[in-house]
């Protein structure tokens, strides 16, 4: 097949690839009723200025199942790590006792489920839009490409296997984080 035509599926592969990833990270986000630190991996803390990943500035780990602990490298930073906990609106209600901050997540009630629920699904669609965005995108470098038309029609196919393909990644990945979500 032709060289720019190869580059095209190829690169298409990848984007989508890249949609699955981020729907990867953001159901990790999506608490299912266990404690992970993973679920405020994504919290910014202002350190001197800047905008940082909390885990850069404490080490966040669990006690238990239900209990997040984060240590700040620094006790003056106590405070501010719970104020961007706050500020990051997860429904947590962290508390310091001077030392750590202690975060009890709470069991998921069936509103919080059915809520938590909705979100993935939203993530999951979000996943198929960017994917259909990267077929759209690969159609339209395939027509302006210089090859010939059975070429371009053979890429067009391929391209279109990969979009149902990863179309097909998401709903499995989404079925897998509904069960996970919804389990009591």
């Amino acid at each position: 097949m032709n060289e720019e035509l190869d580059f095209i599926i190829d690169s298409t592969n990848e984007l989508m690839q890249n949609a699955i990833t981020h729907l990867e990270k953001e159901f990790r986000n999506i608490r299912a009723g266990k404690a992970s630190p993973a679920m405020i991996g994504g919290v910014m803390v202002d350190y001197y200025g800047s905008l940082t990943p909390i885990t850069q500035v404490a080490n966040v780990s669990t006690m238990d199942a239900h209990t997040i602990t984060v240590q700040p490298w620094e006790k003056n930073m106590l405070h501010i790590i719970e104020k961007a906990i706050m500020i990051a609106n997860l429904g947590f209600n962290p508390m310091n006792n001077g030392e750590i901050i202690i975060i009890n997540v709470p069991a998921l009630t069936e509103e919080r489920r059915i809520e938590l629920s909705k979100q993935a699904k939203a993530a999951a669609e979000y996943a198929k839009v960017s994917i259909r965005n990267d077929r759209r995108e690969a159609m339209h470098e395939i027509k302006k490409a210089e090859a010939s038309e059975d070429m371009k029609t053979n890429a067009e196919v391929d391209i279109q296997k990969l979009t149902d393909n990863y179309s097909k990644m998401v709903d499995d990945h989404y079925k897998v984080k509904d069960e996970e979500i919804m389990k009591v």
